[in-house]
């Protein structure tokens, strides 16, 4: 594939902004506009406005089997750049530029794929992945429009080798309520909404710890990463609320452990639970990687271990397609200062990408 092609692409991503938050975008942002004008006549192109930075655009030629999926929003540009991050910085082995990684460098690969006019092929990307609500992916499913397809490939960052299985994301806020009043009076020890969260949060810690393999092992990775409440030292709390997060493990159940989570709250206590994303582990609905397996060895692309980080292919895998997540570059380069991905993985991802093309082609003609 033509190194050139791929970076003439990627420049023109990157230069668009497409930080989330704030998710400034929609149907006539820059970056659809030039996703549009890069295929050109030569594919249908379809694009949907959710709203609130939320759009998809989806192209496809011919009747391809297989769709590949990539999100254009990144994370903020944030602090540490020796370079503007909105404009791609080439080095000899190197492109380093705000989502270089994660994940317009396979929007590249992809879009140079698409310059050579394969006869089947079929691309839909995204952006709001890095909010992590996947609403353009549930909304693509949930229109049937991904029905026709026997394989998702997501190309999220893992060095060009298939990963089958990975983590689920479970968000949840939860909020106590307790009876506010002065401090001396005896039931504060009881209708104070943090002394409840307290109590709460103990057990939770101890139900993730007992899940943990062994204490080198993450097990259930559970996360207490925000907490408030109260008025003053001296006033029982009337309000406690906790943002948390938990990470399980392919094959576990996002609504089984809650039920868990719910059961380590002291009894009496007043509280109310808002589930802010709710992303299942891959695969995701009961299935098996069998099928992705298969897809794999016929593609002869290389598998690797499962990861810890959440992808959409978790949305996708809960509508019943087979899905996994094969893409250029490492997930340590996202998300830092200096972002960035090797040439070389460019290249085979554009390989990749081209053989699954090609033979999928071949077979939907």
């Amino acid at each position: 594939m033509n190194q050139t092609a791929i970076l003439q692409h990627l420049s023109s991503l990157v230069a668009c902004d497409t930080q989330n938050p704030p998710r400034d975008i929609d149907a006539d942002s820059a970056i659809i506009e030039y996703c549009r004008a890069a295929v050109g006549q030569n594919f249908e192109v379809e694009v949907f406005d959710h709203g609130e930075g939320h759009v998809s655009f989806y192209a496809h030629r011919g009747t391809p089997k297989v769709l590949f999926n990539v999100h254009l929003d990144t994370v903020p540009v944030g602090p540490g750049w020796e370079s503007d991050p909105l404009e791609l910085k080439v080095t000899d082995d190197k492109a380093i530029g705000r989502g270089a990684c994660d994940i317009k460098g396979a929007a590249a690969c992809l879009l140079a794929i698409a310059d050579t006019l394969p006869e089947h092929m079929a691309m839909l990307f995204t952006t709001d992945e890095e909010g992590a609500e996947g609403r353009c992916v549930r909304a693509f499913c949930e229109s049937g429009a991904a029905d026709d397809f026997e394989q998702v490939v997501v190309a999220e960052p893992t060095y060009c080798e298939a990963v089958l299985g990975h983590r689920g994301f479970l968000s949840v806020e939860t909020s106590f309520h307790g009876k506010p009043g002065h401090s001396s009076e005896a039931r504060g020890l009881h209708d104070n909404a943090i002394h409840q969260m307290a109590r709460w949060a103990a057990g939770a810690l101890d139900l993730a710890e007992q899940k943990k393999p062994s204490p080198e092992e993450a097990g259930t990775c559970l996360n207490l990463g925000f907490a408030l409440g109260g008025t003053a030292n001296n006033v029982i709390a009337g309000e406690a609320q906790v943002s948390w997060s938990a990470r399980l493990l392919p094959g576990s159940s996002n609504n089984a452990f809650l039920d868990e989570i719910k059961a380590c709250v002291p009894q009496g206590a007043a509280v109310d639970w808002q589930v802010v994303h709710d992303g299942k582990p891959l695969p995701a609905g009961g299935q098996s990687d069998s099928e992705a397996r298969a897809f794999c060895a016929a593609h002869k692309v290389p598998i690797a271990a499962n990861v810890d980080f959440w992808t959409e292919a978790s949305i996708f895998s809960q509508f019943g397609l087979p899905a996994l997540v094969l893409g250029p570059g490492h997930i340590a380069q996202a998300h830092i200062a200096n972002e960035w991905v090797e040439l070389a993985q460019l290249e085979q991802a554009c390989q990749l990408y081209r053989g699954i093309i090609d033979v999928d082609g071949n077979r939907s003609g």
